[in-house]
């Protein structure tokens, strides 16, 4: 992520807090390389912050974002997550990343756990009780 902000306005984790206890990374793996990386880490006992979603440019196109995106969802909604939250650039060249939320049911919202406003963020977020065919809870904004 480096040059998309400034070192103050980068949210990523290193791998050693991506391997942290009650962070779930997940991996798709074609031929032993990795293609796609999402992780999601708590904030609370029923929100989690989606991290590190990843697709190796050679291999955008081919719905792994997608893929791997929904497979978060449908880990969390199995654990009883009911929130999702996360925080990506403001900037074009995050803009891909934005639609592909977006079209999944993220909606923008307030800074959420420890994050404060910030110009080079967008935060997002996804109630999951829509995902697993309840009727949708009161969305923050």
């Amino acid at each position: 992520m480096a040059g998309t902000a400034p070192p103050e306005s980068q949210h990523a984790l290193p791998l050693a807090d991506l391997l942290a206890p009650g962070v779930r990374l997940f991996a798709a793996v074609e031929d032993g390389r990795p293609l796609s990386t999402g992780a999601l880490a708590p904030i609370d006992e029923e929100h989690e912050e989606l991290k590190s979603m990843r697709t190796d440019p050679a291999q955008r196109g081919r719905g792994l974002a997608t893929a791997m995106l929904s497979f978060l969802q449908a880990d969390a909604v199995a654990r009883g997550v009911r929130r999702i939250s996360l925080e990506t650039g403001s900037q074009d060249f995050f803009r891909p990343a934005r639609a592909l939320y977006a079209r999944a049911g993220f909606v923008e919202c307030a800074p959420f756990g420890r994050y404060l406003p910030d110009p080079h963020s967008t935060f997002m977020t996804l109630s999951l009780d829509a995902v697993d065919g309840e009727p949708p809870s009161e969305r923050t904004r």
